[in-house]
């Protein structure tokens, strides 16, 4: 039997910068539909952004993505009546999809301010690794690491 086609997706792009990435971004930021909201956030983060570093937002958050993104990760693996945690190279598509929800995620479990600085105190700190979303990046790394002995079992 043939397999379905896999159809790639056309991504808008954002209002203000006219980039893919960003656009991608608000839509992993929004709730409930509300785009609107979303992209008042992830602006008023950019203003944050350049308030403080003095820098082009736009690509404080590119570099904020790139040091996010997993290189690795771990799969789980059914080999004769055991579970292996396989490591595995992360395909260009979840590397930007994995970045993006950790850094969103970082952001909003910080408590007591606005999602706009939380977000771009978040994106800051990525740009220069550190941060929550750097360290679940380094977690997942070390895991692949760990389990290194299985790779074999790849697929």
């Amino acid at each position: 039997m043939r397999r379905k086609r896999n159809y790639k997706k056309k991504y808008q792009e954002d209002v203000r910068h006219k980039n893919i990435a960003i656009g991608r971004f608000i839509n992993y930021l929004m709730r409930d539909g509300k785009k609107s909201v979303a992209e008042r956030v992830l602006y008023g983060a950019f203003d944050k952004i350049e308030k403080t570093a003095k820098e082009n937002p736009a690509d404080i958050f590119k570099k904020a993505l790139e040091n996010v993104s997993p290189l690795v990760e771990v799969a789980s693996r059914r080999v004769g009546g055991a579970n292996y945690q396989v490591p595995r190279e992360v395909r260009p598509e979840r590397k930007f999809m994995l970045a993006c929800r950790w850094i969103i995620a970082a952001a909003r479990s910080k408590k007591g301010k606005a999602m706009a600085e939380k977000l771009a105190e978040e994106l800051l700190a990525a740009s220069k690794n550190e941060g929550a979303a750097i360290k679940k990046k380094q977690d997942t790394h070390r895991m692949a690491e760990a389990n290194r002995a299985f790779a074999h079992f790849s697929w």
